[in-house]
């Protein structure tokens, strides 16, 4: 396999769940070259770099190899290779997550019950 589309890639890549969100992020803008945005059509080449954000994280990965095929995750990895940079400020992102928690995402679901409210305003007191 010589030439593949960038949304066909960070689809099989599984950096997004469907082609189609893959093509939105790259229309968008979230998925940048050197900074540049690209189009959907791009072709991936190995080597180069890429600035992805999915919505939950960004990544900065260089291109390892190409596919066309989605499969599992451990073959998917396999296609990239994230930066350091990259992976450290992931991982300060997911601590700093899990230490300072949204107010709202431990509400079930629906409209606050009293018990809700007070632990958001609880949660706002804090800060």
């Amino acid at each position: 396999m010589d030439q593949i589309r960038i949304d066909k890639w960070l689809w099989a890549a599984r950096f997004f769940k469907t082609r189609s969100l893959a093509a939105d992020a790259v229309d968008t803008g979230r998925v940048r070259v050197d900074g540049q945005r690209i189009k959907p059509a791009r072709v991936v080449k190995e080597g180069e770099t890429y600035d992805i954000d999915n919505g939950s994280d960004r990544w900065e990965v260089v291109v390892k190899s190409l596919s066309d095929k989605r499969g599992p995750a451990p073959v998917a990895r396999g296609l990239y290779e994230e930066t350091a940079d990259s992976l450290k400020r992931r991982e300060m992102n997911a601590e700093a997550r899990r230490l300072h928690p949204e107010p709202g995402t431990f509400i079930r679901g629906g409209r606050p019950t009293k018990r809700d409210r007070r632990l958001i305003d609880r949660a706002g007191d804090d800060s």
